[in-house]
Formats: C-alpha cells, structure tokens, sequence
C-alpha cells in the first residue's frame, strides 16, 4: 500500500485495509521513515531554487492555492523517451511544480508489462518528494484520433484500472480495419469505462484531456464533442498549448522546427474543415484556442464545459547530456534500461523539463490529489508559459460588490436575474523573478474575450463562434507589484461568458478570424523560427453570466 497517500485521501476499503494492515504491525515506522534518506535531485543538485511559497506548495490568491502542474511527462517505460520517474519528478519539482502526471505512451508492451512495471517507481517517488502530487497515468491512442492523457486518483485499484482501460480501448491495439465510426464508438466507451470505475468506487477520480489537438488535424470538432459529452466529469479539455516547445528554437542553438512539433500538412485521416493555419501554432498556443472566435470558443459558446491546460510533453530534453541506457529491450522488459552520461549536449532535442517553460496553475482548496482533480474538473485554471505572471484571480460579480472573495471564479457560473449589473474584476501578480531563461518577464497588455452562449449546435462539426471577440484590452503600463482591472459588462440582457488572455507584446497580429474579432492576438509561428522565448502569453478558462 502506498504510504505517501494521507488517511484522508483514501477510499472506504482502502482506508480500512490501511488499519487493519496497521493493527497487524505490518505498517510501522520503518516503512514510512524509507524518504528521509532520498537524495536531492538533479536540478535540486546544481542549485536550482525551489519556488514554493508555503509548505505543501502553490501560491495563496483569492481564496484558493494555485498550484502548478505538468499532466503530460514521458519516461523510460516510453518507447521514444529516456528518463527515470525520479528524474522528471526532481526536475519538476525544482521548477516549481506542485504537481505532475507521468504518462506513458500506450502500446503493445506498456499494455502487457509497462503500466505495472512503472507504479513501484511512482510510489518510491511519492515518498521520496512528499511536497509533490505525482498521479499514474497513460497516453492514450485515442482510437482513430490523437493522443490523450488519462490519469486516476491514487490508492488500490489504479493499476488494475490503467490496465484494463488501456488493454480494451488503446487504438494501437484494435484491428487496423476498424471503421472510422467504430473507433469512434470504442472512444466513447473507452471514457465512460473510466466514469463507470469512479461510480463504482475503484478510483476516486478518473480523468480525460486531449493531447496536442490540431497537431495532424484529425480530432474532428464532432468527437471534440463526442468525447466531452460521453462523460464530463471525465473528459474535461484539451491542451491549449502543446509541449516540445524546444523544437522551435532556430539552428545552430537548436533544432530550428516547429513549437509543439506542428509542422504537419493534411492527410486522408484529417478533418477536411480544418483550414492549412490550423497545422501550425500561434505564439506556441493550438489553433483550437488561439483563435479567438475558433473551436473552443464554439464549445464555450454551447455552454459546454470544457478547460485548457498546458504541459511539457516532456521525453528528451533539450541540451541535456544523456542517452537511453545500453543494452536495453524495450519491447521484451516494457523500459528502457537507466540513462547513461554522454557529455554531449542534446541540440536537436525538442523537450524542456516540466515546469521550465509551461505551467497548468490549478485552484485547489488543499494540497491533496483530490484536490487538484476537483480543481481540473471544475476549470478554475489559469496556463502561462515562461512564467509571463506571478499570480491572477479573476471573478465576475454584481456590480459594485467588491467583497474579498465573493464573485464567482475561474470556471464557474454566476446566475442573476436579466437586467442585472454585472462587471469582471481581475487582480494579477506581476512577475519579479527571472524564469529559467534568466529574464523577468513583462506583461504590457491583458486582453478580454466575451462571447454570448447561444445553445447546442445542430451541426456537431462546427468550429467557429461568431459572436466571440476581444471586447477590451488594457496596456500594462506597471513592471512590479500588481494590477488590478475592471470592466463593466453590462446589465444581463443574454448569457454570455467571458475569459482572459495575456502578453508580453512582443509577436502579435489580426487573429485569424480578422482585426474586428481579434485586433492583436497572437502571431502564426515559422517552422525554423520559432524561438519559445521570443513571445509569452497567459490564457484563463471562461466564466460563464447567465439569466435565472
């Protein structure tokens, strides 16, 4: 049983295996002493800071602990990856992460060896770095689509789960004569078999967020939204910006690619809608959330719940001096053997460490895994790369009603009678400490994107908003402290919702959808250069205004 998870995050059977396994004296304190002798990690080591505030992590704002996550990391149990769990976990850590999924690639070993093999790891890493919440998880080949990241609460039953899941929906292990719709169809069940094990208490929480989503242009806007309404409180978003976003640094420095690896063109497989700039990302961000009017904005503007998260995607990572270990077989032993020193700079790499570049910002109201589930899951999450900003709060409120704490955050719906005032009231952290890039970021503008909520669509493929726009904008004229904005949103005539985006000036043009929904948004970027560092940005998740 895993010991670095508290009584109070167990399950009923859990819990009471965990007592009774105490009252036999087979719990003692030996066992759960084992982390005081874990040796620092390797950024730790070269004297790295960490950056928590409080003990436990995150950062206290607004009536909540933001903390920071990665729920996309790759290890040796890949089979295009190389590190250790405790590798990642130290490196995240040492960044400032609060927590982090490791997921693994599905496939044929995974399946068989790999989701079992990799769980001592991440059981060792829990104790070893108490102050990190690190889940089990997968990537899953999403059947005739992208990939996807699915993780579980801990305790028990979350290999068994991982397992079956991955043995009975993983598209690398269904017949390649499968139809379109019959993928599409085990998708479906694929995430209401993870709903299924929460409802019957296997797991505390299961949960869905599609990876690197326009990357080949083949998750449709119907499975979009096929997947989402399969289950939503398992499938809850996408990543609003992909990892690798070393691969566009420019050579010699560096591999001189495409951020996130979206370098693409359309094929058979893709969604013929898509338009060619949809292959690309916009100031590292996906084309699904840049474009402001876009696809997710047509979710949003459904009513449908729906989050955006960022991560590192991380599997090998730039300028490290590392390789697979020797003499590994992978496909007979599900890992690759322990890396080994090179001393040769990796150049080409595409990958930064989690928490070195992008940080999903999570709202819990305690350091536990369930917490950040319900945080995830309820979409009071806020996502930046380059650490653009310290902290945000934002709440939509009744006119005037300026009470700290009172208002309704990020994800959340405020209902009020039509004719009711409201205004969007937003308190950011400005940032005062060099990223790991040894500047400080500057944020000049923060932009407010509204759109009104029109109702479900009769044509599931739909990706656009219509009515969605950047409705305000305001230039950043401080560079410490903190800001606080407000903007009068008008007496409640329709619903509507709103959310943020954030930058530092440096790269931006007319959004896709032309300078009247978009006048400064994001720039598309040049596969060969795309240096990450040369734009940052921030994006919240929307709140919703509706009548009652």
């Amino acid at each position: 049983m895993d010991l670095s998870i508290p009584d109070s995050e167990l399950s009923p059977s859990d819990h009471s295996r965990r007592d009774f396994l105490r009252g036999a004296g087979l719990l003692g304190a030996g066992a759960a002493a084992a982390s005081v002798f874990g040796r620092p990690g390797a950024a730790e080591a070269a004297g790295l800071a960490h950056t928590h505030d409080h003990q436990g992590g995150g950062n206290v704002q607004g009536g909540f602990r933001w903390l920071a996550g990665d729920h996309h990391i790759h290890t040796q149990y890949s089979s295009d990856a190389q590190y250790r769990v405790l590798d990642q976990a130290r490196h995240g850590h040492a960044y400032g992460l609060d927590w982090l999924v490791i997921t693994d690639h599905g496939s044929a070993a995974h399946a068989k060896i790999g989701v079992d093999k990799v769980n001592p790891d991440i059981v060792k890493t829990r104790s070893e770095i108490r102050d990190l919440l690190t889940f089990q998880g997968l990537e899953w080949n999403i059947p005739g689509a992208e990939h996807a990241t699915v993780f579980v609460h801990p305790g028990r039953h979350e290999v068994d789960v991982l397992k079956r899941f991955e043995n009975a929906y993983d598209g690398s292990l269904l017949p390649a004569t499968n139809t379109a719709a019959q993928n599409e169809a085990i998708a479906i069940e694929g995430i209401k078999f993870l709903g299924e094990q929460v409802e019957q208490r296997k797991v505390e929480g299961a949960l869905f967020l599609a990876n690197h989503p326009a990357r080949r242009g083949i998750d449709s806007p119907h499975e979009i939204r096929n997947w989402r309404d399969a289950d939503p409180t398992v499938a809850i978003g996408f990543e609003g910006a992909p990892g690798h976003q070393a691969a566009g640094i420019p050579a010699p420095n560096g591999r001189g690619g495409a951020r996130g690896y979206y370098d693409n063109n359309p094929s058979a497989a893709s969604f013929a809608g898509y338009p060619l700039e949809s292959y690309r990302t916009w100031g590292g961000f996906d084309w699904m959330t840049a474009t402001v009017g876009g696809l997710w904005d047509s979710l949003l503007a459904e009513g449908k719940t729906w989050w955006i998260t960022v991560n590192s995607d991380s599997h090998v990572v730039y300028l490290d001096q590392s390789a697979q270990g020797a003499n590994s077989d992978f496909n007979a032993n599900g890992k690759y053997n322990d890396p080994e020193y090179t001393g040769q700079p990796l150049i080409t790499a595409g990958d930064f460490w989690p928490g070195y570049y992008g940080r999903t910002n999570v709202g819990a109201t305690s350091f536990s895994y369930k917490s950040v589930m319900d945080g995830l899951r309820a979409g009071r999450v806020w996502v930046d790369h380059g650490r653009l900003i310290k902290g945000l709060d934002a709440r939509v409120r009744q006119t005037g009603d300026r009470r700290a704490h009172t208002g309704t955050p990020l994800g959340g719906v405020l209902r009020v009678k039509r004719g009711t005032s409201t205004e969007l009231t937003v308190d950011i952290g400005l940032q005062d400490t060099p990223n790991w890039a040894t500047f400080i970021p500057r944020l000049r503008r923060v932009d407010v994107i509204a759109g009104t909520v029109t109702g479900p669509v009769s044509d599931r493929d739909r990706f656009t908003a219509p009515n969605t726009k950047v409705v305000k904008s305001f230039e950043i004229g401080k560079t410490s402290g903190s800001v606080s904005l407000s903007f009068d949103l008008g007496r409640l005539d329709k619903p509507f919702y709103v959310r943020l985006r954030g930058t530092d000036g440096n790269r931006t043009q007319p959004g896709l959808l032309g300078a009247s929904t978009d006048p400064y948004g994001p720039e598309l970027d040049v596969v060969g250069d795309a240096d990450p560092w040369g734009d940052l940005w921030f994006y919240t998740n929307p709140i919703w205004v509706l009548p009652r």
